[in-house]
């Protein structure tokens, strides 16, 4: 593994608080980790928070709710943002993508800010393989396992 590869999976690891393993021969997979992680959200300049909101926004504004969620759990995970602060940007972007979107982006949040409750509830914490399955599947198709 060359050291970009490396930069950006810990990037990748960082901004979601998982453990993506590598995945050797996914072109899109080399470009997402070599070149958005590896060189993009390693840029100076922005903090996560910032780069986390904007991400969040974009997301939102295009309708991506399983990518909101991925986002929005990785945002708990990381205390970039609270729950209340990712309510609070579903109303706030309503007003700027229109009600169909920020109800969508609500509902995203909604639903990861009630799975990560349930978790806590059973004294269970995050599932980071779930998580990484979650990203995988949303790309490919299918799960990491299979």
């Amino acid at each position: 593994m060359d050291e970009l590869r490396r930069k950006g999976l810990a990037k990748m690891n960082e901004v979601y608080g998982w453990e993506m393993p590598n995945i050797e021969g996914n072109p899109f997979f080399d470009l997402t980790v070599d070149h958005l992680f590896g060189t993009i959200w390693t840029r100076p300049g922005l903090s996560m928070r910032d780069k986390r909101i904007m991400t969040l926004t974009a997301v939102a504004a295009l309708g991506i709710d399983d990518l909101a969620e991925i986002q929005g759990n990785a945002a708990l995970h990381n205390e970039e943002l609270t729950a209340d602060e990712l309510k609070e940007m579903a109303i706030f972007l309503t007003h700027y993508l229109g009600f169909p979107l920020g109800s969508k982006f609500d509902g995203a949040i909604g639903r990861v800010v009630v799975k990560r409750a349930k978790a806590a509830e059973k004294g269970k914490g995050e599932d980071k393989k779930a998580n990484v399955n979650d990203a995988v599947k949303m790309h490919t198709g299918k799960p990491l396992e299979d």
